[in-house]
């Protein structure tokens, strides 16, 4: 079988997300395979997925061994890994879950990531994002499907490290130019 190359939705705006000064850097995160998992909310309590306890706080996510399991129901998370290939960890997760009477279903393609940081990353976000991003209130750990511009999100809190957002990749490019524009006041003039 013929592998398929992919060509990352942001490719084109790589040369000018570099361009942004350190106080607001966006960077696209490499393809990672995605796994949307549903498990009844009596069968989640205390269930581990892949080693890992799945989040039943609302509006949370956790790292795993190699990607993060966010909380996006009662009964639903998003499964994120780098070391394996998405169709078998969708057939993994499917096998460990259908005793519970969970599913699994690969939704790799749906997604794809950007990390923004640096001291200004807050002020970027907040311009199109009406949640309360301080620290207090949207600490490390904690993930919120909102809206950012006019692209739906989610975003994660990574602390120190700023913000993980996952956005459908048919809205990547937009958002990459209203990234852009929103942090453009950081640019140094000359």
């Amino acid at each position: 079988m013929a592998e398929l190359l992919r060509t990352h939705p942001l490719e084109a705006w790589a040369a000018a997300l570099a361009e942004l000064p350190d106080e607001v850097r966006i960077t696209p995160e490499p393809f990672v395979a995605m796994v949307d998992v549903r498990v009844p909310a009596a069968a989640s309590e205390g269930l581990a997925v892949r080693g890992t306890p799945l989040p039943t706080a609302p509006n949370t996510w956790t790292p795993t061994a190699d990607g993060r399991m966010v909380w996006l129901g009662p009964d639903e998370w998003l499964l994120t890994s780098t070391g394996t290939v998405p169709h078998l960890l969708e057939e993994e997760l499917r096998d460990q879950l259908r005793p519970v009477g969970g599913t699994a279903v690969d939704v790799s393609a749906q997604r794809i990531g950007l990390r923004i940081s640096g001291t200004r990353a807050r002020e970027v976000l907040a311009k199109g994002c009406s949640i309360d991003l301080h620290p207090r209130a949207f600490p490390a750990g904690r993930s919120a499907q909102t809206t950012l511009g006019q692209a739906g999100v989610v975003l994660l809190s990574l602390g120190e490290e700023g913000f993980a957002v996952l956005v459908r990749s048919s809205f990547a490019g937009y958002l990459a130019s209203w990234l852009l524009d929103a942090g453009l006041e950081y640019v140094p003039l000359g």
